[in-house]
Order: C-alpha cells, then sequence, then structure tokens
C-alpha cells in the first residue's frame, strides 16, 4: 500500500510538471499561424525552379526559421497581369486569408501596356484587401528603360502612389539585388535562380515582418 502511495504521489507530481511544462512554453508555440497569401506572377510561382526553391517557400522556411508561425500559400500564375491577377482575385485570397504580398505588373511593363490600366487593377484589389482589412505588402516594379523615359516614370510611381494613398506596406522592387546579376538569374535574364529568391527573401524578410506585425495587432484588438 505504502508503494502504491509513493507511486502515485510520483505520478501526480510528473502530472503537475508537465502542465508547469506547457504552462511556460513560448507563447509562439501556442500562436495560430499567420495565413499569408502571395498573389504574384512567375517571380512568385517560380518559373524554372523546384516548387521548395520559389519565392513563398523559402520566404516561409526563413520566417520559421526567425521562430515566427507562418503559412504562406503561393498563388503566383506565370505570365499574369495585374488584370490579370485582379480577374482571379476572389478565389485566390480566400476567407481566412491574414495578410497578402502582392507582386504583380513586371508583365504589363514588359508587353508596354498603358500604366493607367495597371494602375487601376492594383488600385482595385488594394482597395478590396483594405476593405477586408487585410494588411498588404505592395512589391514594387520598374518599367525596362528601353520603353523610355515618360513611360518608366508613369510606371515606376504606380506603386509608391498606392502605398501612400491604400497604408499598404512597400517594397520598392521586388528584384533588388537580382535584376541584372547573371549569377542570380536564370538563363533568360528575368527570373532569379533559387539563390536570386533567397537574396530577394533576405532583403524583403524586414518589411515581412512588419506585415506580420500588423497582423498580430490586429488580432489583440
Amino acid at each position: 500500500m505504502k508503494t502504491r502511495g509513493w507511486v502515485a504521489g510520483v505520478m501526480k507530481l510528473c502530472v503537475i510538471a508537465a502542465g508547469i511544462t506547457l504552462f511556460t512554453a513560448s507563447p509562439r508555440a501556442a500562436e495560430r499561424p499567420v495565413n499569408i497569401v502571395a498573389l504574384g506572377d512567375s517571380l512568385t510561382a517560380g518559373y524554372g525552379l523546384a516548387a521548395n526553391e520559389a519565392f513563398p517557400a523559402q520566404l516561409e522556411r526563413a520566417l520559421k526559421a526567425k521562430g515566427v508561425a507562418v503559412k504562406i500559400v503561393n498563388a503566383g500564375v506565370s505570365g499574369d497581369t495585374a488584370t490579370g491577377g485582379l480577374a482571379r482575385f476572389e478565389w485566390s485570397v480566400p476567407d481566412g486569408t491574414d495578410a497578402v504580398i502582392l507582386e504583380l505588373g513586371a508583365n504589363d511593363a514588359l508587353r508596354g501596356f498603358d500604366p493607367a490600366i495597371t494602375r487601376k487593377a492594383l488600385d482595385t484589389m488594394l482597395h478590396r484587401l483594405q476593405e477586408r482589412k487585410i494588411p498588404v505588402l505592395l512589391c514594387g516594379m520598374m518599367a525596362p528603360p528601353n520603353l523610355g523615359a515618360e513611360y518608366g516614370r508613369a510606371f515606376n510611381a504606380i506603386y509608391p502612389d498606392l502605398a501612400a494613398q491604400t497604408g499598404a506596406i512597400l517594397y520598392p522592387f521586388f528584384l533588388a539585388g537580382v535584376a541584372a546579376d547573371p549569377k542570380l538569374n536564370q538563363s533568360d535574364g528575368l527570373h532569379p535562380t533559387a539563390a536570386g529568391v533567397t537574396v530577394i527573401v533576405a532583403r524583403m524578410l524586414p518589411e515581412v515582418e512588419e506585415l506580420i506585425a500588423r497582423v498580430n495587432d490586429s488580432r489583440r484588438r
């Protein structure tokens, strides 16, 4: 009987200790993951790369390595324009989305589309997200220089203008540190290699962390 009582006592202490361990575990462990949709074109989709080398996958790993509970959905479609992104917007950004990384417009510039068309599509998406109270990180693009200075001014101004108007976080140029570097781009000179994506992720992390901070702030309200 004494032995049984001693065993029961030890078991009780173990249960109590386990409870304390769970209670004192890092708050991050109990966080609901932040669900981010990366809505973009081939630069998001990961053209020419394995799925685990694409921008959303590499970004998710980088954040998890920092202890951030996050899930990033790859909603990139190769060849998509801003207008194309708008056409699939509703099903690409489903209910339960906490934040969006919006990366569209590169194909518009490559095809010489009127910047007003690109601006209107991006503006519509940003306002829809604003209405849904979904924070946004807007990734800027730059027009190819061969389209001329006037076109470049009109196109390049789209992203800072819309970020200022809607309160979106701005990452000025998605390909910063990678564009025109042959060591970081595939043979087409347009799409980053896996190493190029790693550079993009590292440079963009502060803005993505700010995006996640906005989600967490809204959850606490």
